[in-house]
């Protein structure tokens, strides 16, 4: 099993910024990519963001291409975000996630984390 714990998440006016980070612990050895989700109120959860620990490759979904970038240390087993130019629609709870190296699908997820962006 893997464990993940997310922080950073709280209150920022538009346009600002914010970083989230996010470890794991367990069988960290199994972890193949991590990456980050969040789910609005009303909406389903959706995939923004990951990174893979083999060659580091990052992809990112449209809504935040260009504004968040994600980085992480392997052999930490850490994965980070930073958040920029934040309009009040990214408001949502942001979830890290984890998926092993036999799997395409994320089965390890954090409690997750309030980001609020006031207009």
């Amino acid at each position: 099993q893997v464990q993940l714990v997310e922080s950073g998440g709280g209150l920022v006016q538009a346009g600002g910024s914010l970083r989230l980070s996010c470890v794991a612990s367990g069988r960290t050895f199994s972890i193949g990519a991590m990456g980050w989700f969040r789910q609005a109120p009303g909406k389903e959860r959706e995939f923004i963001t990951g990174i893979s620990w083999t060659g580091g490759r990052t992809s990112y979904s449209d809504s935040v291409k260009g504004r968040f970038t994600i980085s992480g240390d392997s052999a930490k087993s850490t994965v980070s975000l930073e958040m920029n130019s934040l309009p009040p629609e990214d408001t949502a709870v942001y979830y890290c996630a984890a998926r092993t190296t036999a799997h395409l699908n994320y089965a390890y997820w954090g409690q997750g984390t309030q980001v609020t962006v006031s207009s």
